[in-house]
């Protein structure tokens, strides 16, 4: 028997189904409190060195924290090459925008300090709270557009089809599910560099960020319930109903896909996946609680949780589907359909199951040595600090 056929496909295919949500919740919990930084960074901070107070807390560590999204889009390119080709072509402009918009993050950090001009800093502080609101906005934008189908069709050697011009494929994605998507992942993420500035900050940006983020927190959790309901009774759902390939070949078009019903269906199928939803709301009800109540690392660990079931209560809602179409249903994207070979899953894996702990240990212990509070007074005696 060959090595790699150890691991049948089908379960394969889960697998690395669900490392991809792991990568993509990975990001969400460690870059996502860096965004959320950014996007506070002009609220939290009413004087330079207050600024540079909240900037500190992230510049030190937000390179580190974006590997998560370049293992998410190689993850993305070598085990669902289909899933890159289309979602990358469909969503050129969202992505682009967000590119653009992280590029200006790293800029931001290192030049903001390189002048003593009020002026100049004010500037780059604004660019860095593009760099944050910007991104987390679009990726919940992305994710309301997933779960209502993206416009797409797949002709007979698999080539992505968009049909439309560039204003109908703009005005296709800001569509108001989608908006209110964006809504629940920006003030989600705001939430969560909230509670990281609780933990590494003291005096008046801790207690700005802490009044702030509540607020997100609450329209976080708000918004989410709305989506829900929305998605429920307002947004069609997807549904095979031919015989599933679980180990078949990687063709979306040997399936038959109907668009009816509602996502919901998944929630009868198998009642287990509740328990994303209800840790989603526990998790931000909690943060938001612990915020005002002045805790810290509870409070960040709490909103950890409620982003987790945020994300995870998507992917377990739409599965088996990663990419849905609204435009050629039987043109779906799912986990037994759209991924790479047999044996490219399985080298990819133990590739993953060697660089993965180390990765996590490096992160583990770069928090350990960077752990501990920031101060205005660090910043103005430390006339040599980069941020």
């Amino acid at each position: 028997m060959i090595l790699y056929e150890l691991i049948p496909l089908d379960v394969l295919r889960v697998i690395w189904w669900l490392l991809l949500g792991v990568l993509l919740i990975g990001f969400a919990l460690t870059d996502g409190f860096d965004m959320g930084v950014g996007a506070l960074l002009p609220f939290v901070g009413k004087t330079d060195s207050e600024r540079r107070v909240a900037i500190n807390t992230v510049g030190p560590v937000w390179e580190g924290n974006q590997v998560w999204f370049i293992l998410g889009g190689g993850a993305i390119f070598a085990a669902w090459p289909p899933l890159y080709a289309v979602s990358f072509s469909g969503f050129y402009l969202a992505m682009f925008l967000v590119l653009a918009a992280l590029i200006l993050r790293p800029v931001g950090f290192k030049y903001r300090s390189k002048r003593d001009s009020a002026a100049w800093r004010n500037g780059w502080d604004w660019a860095l709270f593009v760099g944050g609101a910007v991104p987390a906005l679009i990726f919940g934008v992305a994710m309301g557009n997933v779960l209502q189908g993206v416009p797409f069709e797949l002709n007979d050697m698999l080539m992505p089809l968009y049909p439309g011009n560039f204003i109908m494929k703009l005005l296709g994605l800001l569509n108001p599910y989608a908006l209110l998507a964006g809504v629940v992942s920006l003030s989600m993420l705001m939430m969560h560099g909230a509670a990281w500035l609780s933990v590494k900050t003291e005096g008046a940006v801790k207690v700005r960020a802490t009044e702030i983020g509540s607020v997100a927190g609450m329209v976080a959790f708000a918004a989410y319930i709305l989506a829900g309901i929305w998605l429920a009774f307002g947004i069609t759902g997807y549904h095979i109903t031919s015989v599933v390939p679980d180990n078949g070949p990687s063709n979306p078009l040997f399936s038959t896909v109907e668009h009816s019903g509602s996502w919901m269906r998944a929630y009868a199928d198998r009642p287990w996946i509740a328990i994303a939803p209800i840790l989603g709301l526990a998790g931000i009800a909690m943060a938001v609680r612990g915020l005002r109540a002045g805790r810290e690392v509870s409070t960040l660990l709490w909103s950890k949780l409620g982003i987790f079931g945020v994300i995870s209560s998507v992917g377990l809602t739409m599965f088996p589907f990663i990419l849905p179409s609204s435009k050629m249903p039987d043109a779906s994207l799912t986990v037994w359909d759209a991924s790479s070979s047999h044996q490219t899953l399985f080298i990819m894996l133990v590739c993953a199951l060697i660089f993965m702990p180390l990765i996590l240990a490096y992160t583990a212990w770069v928090y350990k040595v960077l752990w501990g509070k920031v101060t205005v007074e660090d910043v103005e005696r430390d006339s040599h600090t980069v941020y």
